[in-house]
């Protein structure tokens, strides 16, 4: 006889493989019916997978709030990658890696307000940043700004610290309040 602890984390079982199940199979449906199956569709649906995984951890099992951090890092991600893959979003993939700044931006704000049941500045600020840096990177890798990143670097380096300066300031202000 199972005991409820067992019963439980065997419920938990097959409530992720239920959802992991789902997922895949929509990704190959979608994929097959778009043309053929291809290594890129399935690899996002993989990282998709890996996210829902993280979100069950999260949710069902020990509510870590790192967990959500890395489902919506890899949910954001793989949903991005297929986006890629199907030509939905035009972009090299080699010239992407921006967008996992922002992703991480993006992913640090649910688990921040998940664990302290509302948004905080401590999680509010990184993410921002990220977020900014990420797009900065973008702007820079695809040719947007009309000089390059050497350039703002050299003829802009005060800002660096201007903008360090106030996420400390806004660090220790948010720190303060809570």
């Amino acid at each position: 006889m199972l005991n409820d602890i067992q019963k439980r984390f065997f419920a938990h079982i097959i409530f992720f493989s239920g959802i992991l199940f789902m997922v895949l199979g929509a990704g190959v449906l979608i994929s097959i019916h778009t043309g053929a199956l291809k290594a890129p569709v399935v690899t996002s649906f993989l990282t998709m997978s890996l996210g829902v995984i993280c979100a069950t951890l999260a949710l069902k099992l020990n509510r870590r709030p790192l967990y959500l951090f890395f489902a919506t890092f890899f949910i954001l991600t793989g949903l991005f990658l297929f986006l890629i893959a199907e030509n939905i979003i035009k972009l090299p993939l080699t010239r992407c890696w921006p967008f996992l700044s922002i992703f991480s931006g993006l992913a640090l704000l649910p688990s921040g307000a998940r664990k302290h049941k509302k948004p905080k500045v401590v999680y509010i600020v990184p993410s921002v940043f990220f977020i900014v840096f990420g797009c900065t990177l973008f702007i820079f890798s695809y040719g947007i700004a009309p000089f390059s990143f050497k350039h703002f670097i050299l003829n802009w380096w005060p800002l660096i610290f201007l903008m360090g300066g106030l996420v400390l300031v806004l660090l220790s202000a948010g720190g303060k309040r809570t």
